[in-house]
């Protein structure tokens, strides 16, 4: 499967530079194009400049409002970004069409984390202006959520959350949601917290792409996963997870087959699909899921017909209601490794709990907007007795 993926805002713009090392993985391992067009959107020239895999022109690294903030972003208010995007939709579309192989894409992912201002209000508004271009390439957003400390100590960000997820569910096709709060390492600095964040959220797209655009047939599944099973797979609120185990690089040839040796190869495949259910990329109940899809990938010696009935059976006992999906991808050494989609949720507790809350909080941001222009009229009264010296 092919993407066209696009970051807005400083968050949003380092996932799709993930993306891009992607991509770049995918070229020189396995000799395929996953990604047809990587792409970083800003208000804030130095958040673009901090990138290292988007190609470094003025096509992929797009600034947009210089002239409202002069290169220097929108201060986390979200409706400026919105305001913005607007505006400069024509330019970022325009530029995503002159990526070369623009045309062979299958749909487009674009990127933002919530509580910022230029990706929280811009990810809605361009994510319309494609659907209206493009009627027939799904479009999807991934959006990230903050940490536990931005929630606690910036009100602004319960709302700016809130307007994103909303708007977004409305015109995107799937929304991808993620926790950030479930990728961080406590003992890590913030910088590299942040790095391994970012690349922890893209892997697990990796193998789901690749398996479709594969060429050589010794590496083509048994039961191929392609961008049509991804696509029909997911609409609506979406989690992806990924978990893997450690497969021996060479086995020796056995002459008898041991209960055991089988029983630890299905155990692989199990283990895998363990640690991908627990590291969802939002925390959430499987059973609530409409859709579903897993790929099983690992040496193909190491992938039977019992492993992949064992896991097809987790996944119907989590996700009984579901349309189930699945693919086998015999490409990766060393490791079994599953990636775990579920979609269609129909209920988000993170979601309506964000609602919930920013929903108590804008009457009070219009009492406290209310206090601050009677303050400042009762100073304008005082002082009008007060010549001027202007």
């Amino acid at each position: 499967m092919k993407l066209v993926v696009v970051g807005l805002g400083q968050c949003g713009g380092r996932i799709a530079d993930e993306f891009a090392r992607l991509n770049s993985k995918a070229k020189a391992r396995r000799g395929m194009t996953i990604i047809t067009g990587c792409f970083a959107v800003n208000t804030d020239a130095a958040d673009l400049s901090g990138l290292s895999s988007i190609s470094n022109d003025h096509r992929h690294r797009i600034l947009i409002g210089a002239r409202k903030t002069g290169g220097h972003g929108v201060g986390k208010i979200n409706e400026l970004g919105a305001e913005i995007a607007k505006e400069d939709s024509d330019k970022i579309i325009e530029n995503l069409r002159n990526t070369k192989k623009f045309f062979e894409t299958d749909a487009f992912l674009l990127i933002a984390g919530t509580a910022g201002g230029t990706g929280s209000g811009a990810i809605s508004v361009v994510t319309q202006h494609l659907k209206e271009r493009y009627i027939d390439k799904p479009i999807w957003n991934l959006l990230v959520l903050p940490f536990e400390h931005e929630e606690s100590t910036e009100e602004r960000t319960m709302f700016n959350v809130a307007t994103c997820l909303k708007s977004c569910y409305s015109v995107a096709d799937a929304v991808f949601l993620v926790d950030n709060q479930r990728y961080v390492r406590k003992d890590s600095s913030l910088q590299s917290n942040l790095s391994k964040i970012n690349s922890m959220i893209a892997d697990p797209f990796y193998n789901l792409l690749c398996a479709g655009e594969e060429k050589k047939s010794k590496y083509i599944g048994a039961k191929l996963l392609d961008a049509g099973d991804i696509i029909q797979t997911v609409v609506g609120w979406t989690v992806i997870g990924y978990g893997k185990t450690t497969a021996p690089l060479f086995k020796l040839p056995q002459l008898r087959s041991d209960f055991r040796k089988k029983g630890a190869e299905i155990q692989k495949g199990i283990q895998a699909m363990d640690e991908a259910i627990s590291e969802l990329s939002l925390k959430c109940n499987p059973a609530d899921s409409r859709r579903a899809l897993y790929l099983v990938s690992g040496p193909a010696k190491e992938m039977n017909m019992d492993m992949v009935k064992e896991i097809g059976e987790y996944m119907r006992d989590i996700a009984p209601e579901a349309i189930i999906r699945n693919g086998d991808y015999p490409r990766e050494r060393g490791v079994v490794d599953v990636t775990v989609l579920l979609s269609e949720l129909s209920n988000v507790e993170k979601v309506r709990d964000y609602y919930i809350r920013s929903t108590d909080l804008i009457p009070e941001f219009k009492k406290r907007q209310e206090e601050t222009e009677d303050k400042l009229k009762a100073l304008n009264d005082v002082s009008k007795d007060i010549p001027s010296l202007l």
